[in-house]
């Protein structure tokens, strides 16, 4: 989206003139840029955002997909048959996805929530369906609709980016394109679907187009800290420089309203840089993270889930034996009282026990 949006004929642009490309596009002076930083105490909540709904992302291994080191990011370029049908006014088409990391000193998420940047993010760009192009679609309002997720590191593996990092090696240098097998698209993202924050916005690199209708989700993406490396570490833009800190950072809001699909809590928020809780549940594949604003996931992992039933079956077993020492003693009792010229002793707690 990038490249083709951009263009023949316009002006080279890179993360180092960021202060520039006003100048050039004139879109990245606007009222209504991207990315943002999400304050989730003046978050506005709507309970007419409904959950997202994806449709075709889990693709054939029989189909391929271009993978390319555009000099900027790495760009997965998608089906139009992926679509979202669901927590929009509109059905979207996919068209790419692409990255935004750090480095190991310094966190590279392009949006920030509560002050706070994620070591890195994912961007899902989809086009309205009323359009025949990304490109005709970019240039009317609404026409764009970006998925994001935040990606920190996590203490496991997440097997769910193994198909596409694994494929990074092959688009180490800039201009480098390869096709990969196609996968679950959606494992990608988080598995919280429901829980994000919207707002009308603009593409975060020039021509900054003003056309985008932001979803961000609350969870977030874990990554082993091997991975992490390997995103950060590994391409390269021109003179085989590493490719890292492709990130732009938050614009000002001027009046526009940012919508919450949930409640967001306003205390008990973790400051700017503070980690996250750990959090070993691996329910999945996709290990799922905590969320965006800092609170623990409130979605219960397997682990979870037996302990409950193991303390009810046992609260069951406990009040059973209650009743059952109770009918004994007073049989006991009962049988004392009629066959009084039995000598009688009385039965121990342990004798008791079956």
């Amino acid at each position: 989206l990038i490249s083709s949006l951009t263009g023949p004929g316009h002006h080279h642009w890179s993360y180092q003139d960021i202060l520039e490309w006003d100048k050039d596009y004139p879109e990245c002076g606007g009222k209504a840029q991207s990315p943002i930083d999400v304050d989730t105490q003046h978050t506005v909540f709507d309970a007419q955002l409904r959950p997202i709904q994806l449709s075709g992302y889990n693709l054939s291994t029989a189909e391929t997909l271009e993978l390319e080191n555009n000099k900027h990011t790495v760009v997965l370029k998608l089906p139009g048959t992926m679509k979202i049908i669901g927590g929009l006014p509109e059905i979207y088409q996919a068209a790419q996805l692409h990255f935004h990391w750090g480095s190991k000193s310094n966190p590279g998420s392009e949006h920030m929530v509560n002050g706070r940047r994620f070591p890195g993010e994912i961007h899902v760009v989809h086009y309205n369906s009323e359009y025949t192009s990304v490109e005709k679609a970019a240039n009317h309002s609404g026409g764009l609709a970006v998925l994001a997720a935040f990606i920190e590191k996590g203490p496991d593996y997440n097997e769910g980016y193994e198909p596409l990092l694994s494929h990074l090696e092959a688009v180490k240098d800039g201009g480098q394109i390869t096709e990969i097998p196609g996968f679950d698209i959606s494992r990608l993202l988080p598995q919280r679907l429901d829980r994000y924050f919207r707002y009308n916005g603009s593409l975060t690199t020039p021509p900054c187009l003003q056309t985008v209708n932001w979803t961000i989700f609350n969870q977030t993406i874990r990554l082993s800290e091997t991975q992490l490396d390997l995103l950060e570490d590994t391409l390269h833009h021109d003179h085989d420089q590493l490719l890292q800190e492709n990130f732009r950072d938050p614009q000002k809001l001027n009046g526009r309203n940012v919508l919450s699909s949930f409640k967001a809590p306003v205390v008990g928020r973790k400051a700017a840089g503070e980690a996250p809780p750990s959090d070993s549940d691996d329910s999945s594949s996709l290990n799922p993270g905590t969320d965006a604003h800092g609170e623990d996931d409130p979605q219960l992992g397997t682990g979870d889930m037996l302990a409950i039933i193991f303390g009810i079956l046992f609260a069951v077993t406990a009040v059973a034996f209650y009743v059952y020492v109770r009918k004994t003693r007073k049989r006991n009792h009962r049988s004392s009282d009629s066959k009084s010229n039995v000598i009688y002793k009385a039965a121990t707690a342990e004798e008791n026990v079956v």
